[in-house]
């Protein structure tokens, strides 16, 4: 294979791509903010704006994860790695999702105690706060709104920044009614608002990222339908050991023993098959082995010993 082949369609000469642009200014304006808001979060005394930079540190590590993932997963297959580097963007999702959890329960943890036993907060501070980050993750979500979110990864990513546009809306919230009431406990309420957040996307990215790392079927693809798409096709007796699993987000894969009436061509159904799995559930990546019904299938392994009166 020559260099011009195996270099990535979508990384030339080892130029960044639009999109990965797109994730390098996202965590730039991220990393920012997080700095600005900590500092806020100090001299407010607010969890809220405090909880709000735990997830933005959690955004910014979805993001570099996701940009190293990305890039990593465009490099070829070679050697022992068949596949390639494909699935580090799901192993990238399930760690981001795995220290989103933990975050999310640290700042539960201290959210409760606020509430049994409220601290001073400064109402005008988490306003402004809060409203330039509302502004600032409206920004990134349109921003990342136009990267492909084909990907677990950049998914993952987008929903993060999204729940943290929903998470700044209710500290600004929090902020007003500390400001008019005096009531601070709405800061340790807002932050178990965010806390909910956090806990529904970690909850969502490891049960998806789980999902592929355990070769369950895609979400998307009903296995029941795909088999039957195979024993619905002229000329198949039956089908066996069939497997529908994901390499990395879109790109399904199945594998399955055909078997096929006796005279029918097993090359022509083998064909007519894999049109149809790529057509109809846009698996393009199939393993089939077609034989014919009554044959003894090719195996790998020692042949079996003669039984008395086999022809020799």
């Amino acid at each position: 294979m020559s260099r011009a082949e195996s270099e990535s369609p979508t990384e030339v000469g080892g130029q960044i791509r639009p999109e990965d642009r797109l994730f390098v200014l996202a965590l730039v304006l991220i990393m920012a903010f997080m700095a600005f808001e900590v500092a806020m979060s100090v001299l407010s005394g607010s969890l809220a704006l405090l909880s709000d930079a735990g997830h933005m540190l959690t955004d910014a590590g979805a993001l570099a994860g996701s940009l190293f993932a990305m890039r990593l997963a465009r490099r070829p297959a070679s050697g022992s790695w068949t596949y390639g580097y494909k699935r580090a963007e799901i192993l990238s999702a399930q760690a981001n999702g795995y220290s989103l959890l933990v975050i999310a329960l640290i700042l539960a943890y201290e959210a409760v105690r606020r509430l049994v036993a409220p601290s001073p907060v400064n109402g005008t501070i988490m306003v402004m706060v809060a409203a330039v980050g509302v502004v600032v993750n409206l920004a990134l979500t349109l921003l990342l709104a136009r990267a492909d979110r084909r990907s677990l990864n950049v998914e993952g990513a987008f929903k993060h920044i999204l729940t943290d546009l929903y998470a700044f809306a209710g500290t600004l919230l929090a902020g007003i009614v500390i400001v008019f009431t005096h009531f601070e406990r709405a800061d340790a309420i807002a932050s178990l608002f965010v806390v909910a957040i956090m806990l529904r996307a970690a909850t969502g990215l490891i049960r998806r990222s789980g999902r592929v790392l355990l070769e369950g079927a895609p979400e998307d693809i009903s296995a029941e339908e795909t088999f039957e798409i195979i024993t619905s096709c002229p000329g198949v007796d039956s089908v066996h050991d069939a497997h529908l699993w994901t390499i990395t987000s879109g790109l399904p894969a199945m594998s399955a023993h055909v078997l096929v009436s006796p005279g029918e061509d097993c090359h022509a159904v083998r064909q007519r098959l894999q049109r149809e799995l790529a057509s109809r559930k846009g698996i393009t990546h199939t393993t089939l082995q077609v034989d014919h019904a009554g044959e003894i299938p090719l195996t790998i392994g020692p042949k079996p010993a003669p039984k008395p009166g086999d022809a020799a």
